[in-house]
């Protein structure tokens, strides 16, 4: 009886593909790659064409003589890795070690591991798609030489084995750049103006807010501004001008893409990047569920598409039929997609089998896995449904030469909504007053609300924003997303505290010296063209070699420029006047994984270590001792006393020793000027510099 092997990456997804194929196929992992460059060098031959050098993975020898054996047995062989360019490549890579004839047809690929979509893809077995595999090697190769020749720089800058990464670089700069906008933001000061109207008989007030003249919106930004509009106001004469009563539809969100997954995960789930991949990856390769044994519950994983295709969008829209009536079902082209390029091979992340609700899974899987699955299934099925429909109402106000305006909605149908709801869904705004009210009707004033704000800074990154940011600005791809910013918080470039990302001291280092030293590296254009020509190579439509080699010759001559900076900048220790417990010695400052820290210049003999607290010339206003730039647990930097806990003064503002004439504290730096850092007090002034200009 005829023998076929079907090889796969992943031993889980093995596992469930073996129970569709039965006895004439034996199915094996190769437990991903098999080959790759060498870890103790460069692994790319720049004398003879640019030419990878790859090698058998250590540890690897085992699955490839199990691999060779089951090859040599099978009278037909099946490649059946991921359906990306990764996973095209690993294909090319098992083809070339298991002697695979060149050019043969033994690749297959799946969307999703159910019975269907695997017997089909035997069906459709195709020859291995070279420009995918292309592509891939030059994105390896690109990263390899970043990493490769800029790595040995930072550690001789910073004295520890760091990283640099083309990815992970640029992500790291746009980290430092938000970081550096909040420290840089100064708030302004504005107020906030509603007034209560009273129409009729009506008990309830009609709340309003202040927008500007009829001409154009005005913003109130000083109390003397608000007192003067105020007493204009008090005596004027308001009247409707206008009522609009109408619908708002608002459509239903489209299925996840690997982007938006992660996003949402983070912001409902408040799951990392990485833990979203990684049950993304067990929900995709398949769980025990009772009653089915072991399915794959989603479709695979990476991906940049919101197209499903034709059999799931009707299974979708039957499901929905059943359960919630034929008018839930939209008939809406709901396969929109954006303008940009997007690899279309793949459908968006979507439920494998629509009758496996999350209700019939829920005692299959672990708590994480369900509310994950949970999140995708009602997305998709929310896809698939009409519009939510919100009845509306505005009113404009107007008196004394100025206008205010109303506004209320309520949900009509609930359409998408029955099934999905986001964390940060609209809510029904509830203006009761508005009942009433009728066009030119005269209004009562029975009071204003006045209350001072200030603006707020852009917010810092969390692991959902930064990998929008990343998406929106074309860096990196869906698979590089995760352990981009892995990578980062494990060098302690970044911080995570409550969700946000904070770059370290170490991180403004490495970043500061990328920016001098590799400016094109971090320089977000320069990144989104090397993905536009990688996608290129994968269309076929540019050679890899091509991309790789017109890098190189200035990757290099950066370097050899860096060698020689990085030669004339190079410092000693500096000196401290921090003695030594053990040996007396004046300690010497160092850099570690987390920062500065004081070590003793007698080392080996001597291995006394101690935190290093550097002073800023302040004295603290509650106690009078230092003040000095410190770090959380995590290396955020703030700056405290240096008699904490004793003394608990702290601001994450570098203070000044310039007090603040309104309420007598320091006054802190924050960009070019100096700012209280009361928020009620708000004051604030221009740094000497900038009075001197």
């Amino acid at each position: 009886m005829a023998k076929n092997l079907v090889i796969m990456e992943s031993p889980s997804k093995a596992k469930t593909v073996k129970k569709f194929l039965g006895a004439n196929y034996e199915v094996v992992a190769s437990n991903g790659h098999v080959r790759d460059f060498p870890k103790s060098q460069m692994g790319i031959d720049f004398e003879h064409g640019f030419e990878p050098k790859y090698i058998t993975i250590r540890g690897k020898g085992d699955v490839l003589a199990m691999l060779r054996k089951e090859v040599k047995k099978a009278d037909k062989v099946y490649l059946a890795t991921d359906p990306d360019r990764e996973g095209e490549a690993i294909a090319w890579h098992l083809a070339n070690v298991l002697k695979l004839p060149e050019g043969g047809k033994n690749r297959i690929t799946f969307n999703e591991v159910t019975k269907n979509a695997v017997k089909a893809s035997i069906k459709n077995v195709r020859s291995i798609d070279m420009d995918l595999v292309d592509a891939q090697q030059a994105r390896r190769m690109l990263d390899r030489m970043v990493g490769y020749e800029i790595s040995p720089l930072l550690w001789a800058k910073i004295k520890r084995g760091l990283s640099a990464g083309r990815v992970q670089s640029v992500t790291l700069r746009i980290i430092a750049d938000r970081e550096k906008e909040i420290e840089e933001f100064v708030p302004q000061e504005y107020w906030s103006l509603d007034a209560a109207f009273l129409a009729g008989g009506e008990k309830k007030p009609l709340i309003a807010k202040f927008y500007g003249t009829k001409e154009k919106k005005l913003a109130i930004s000083s109390k003397e501004e608000l007192d003067e509009i105020v007493k204009k106001l008090e005596n004027a004469q308001f009247v409707v001008s206008e009522l609009k009563n109408g619908e708002r539809h608002r459509k239903a969100p489209l299925p996840f893409t690997t982007s938006t997954l992660q996003q949402e995960a983070a912001k409902v789930l408040n799951f990392s990047t990485q833990k979203t991949m990684r049950l993304a990856q067990q929900l995709y390769e398949g769980v025990d569920v009772a009653g089915h044994g072991t399915v794959g519950l989603i479709s695979y994983l990476r991906t940049d598409s919101v197209r499903v295709s034709d059999e799931a969008d009707a299974k979708a829209k039957q499901f929905i039929r059943e359960n919630y009536g034929e008018e839930m079902v939209t008939d809406q082209d709901v396969n929109r997609a954006s303008g940009k390029k997007i690899q279309d091979a793949h459908e968006a992340i979507r439920p494998t089998y629509m009758e496996l609700t999350p209700a019939k899974v829920k005692d299959s899987l672990s708590r994480d896995l369900f509310r994950l699955y949970q999140l995708i299934w009602k997305r998709f099925i929310a896809s698939r449904m009409v519009a939510a429909v919100y009845e509306t109402s505005s009113v404009k106000i107007d008196g004394g030469g100025y206008r205010f305006t109303a506004a209320a909605s309520k949900l009509k149908k609930d359409g998408f909504l029955a099934v999905y709801a986001a964390e940060d869904d609209e809510e029904e705004t509830a203006n009761t007053g508005i009942k009433g009210i009728e066009e030119k009707m005269a209004l009562g004033l029975d009071k204003f609300f006045t209350q001072q704000h200030f603006t707020q800074p852009p917010a810092h990154y969390t692991e959902g924003s930064l990998v929008k940011t990343m998406e929106e600005l074309g860096i990196g791809r869906p698979s590089t997303y995760a352990p981009t910013i892995t990578t980062i918080m494990a060098r302690h470039y970044v911080v995570k505290e409550n969700k946000n990302l904070y770059i370290t001291e170490l991180g403004e280092a490495v970043n500061n010296m990328m920016k001098e030293a590799f400016p094109s590296i971090v320089d977000v254009n320069f990144t989104v063209t090397l993905e536009s020509l990688l996608d290129g190579v994968e269309e076929g439509n540019v050679a890899w070699k091509t991309v790789v080699k017109n890098f190189y010759p200035d990757l290099e001559e950066a370097i050899k420029e860096a060698n020689e900076k990085l030669a004339q900048i190079k410092i000693e220790d500096e000196v401290s006047d921090v003695l030594c417990d053990v040996c007396g010695r004046n300690m010497v400052i160092k850099y570690g994984p987390h920062g500065k820290f004081l070590a003793c210049p007698g080392f080996p003999d001597c291995r006394n270590t101690k935190t290093y607290l550097e002073k800023i010339g302040i004295s603290c206003p509650r106690c009078g001792g230092e003040v000095v730039l410190k770090k959380t647990k995590k290396g955020r930097r703030y700056y405290g006393c240096e008699h904490n806990p004793e003394c608990d003064y702290m601001t994450w503002q570098k203070p000044t020793d310039v007090k603040c004439p309104k309420c007598g504290g320091l006054l802190v730096e924050k960009g070019n000027r100096l700012v209280c850092p009361t928020q009620e007090c708000g004051y604030q002034q221009p740094k000497e510099e900038e009075k001197n200009k």
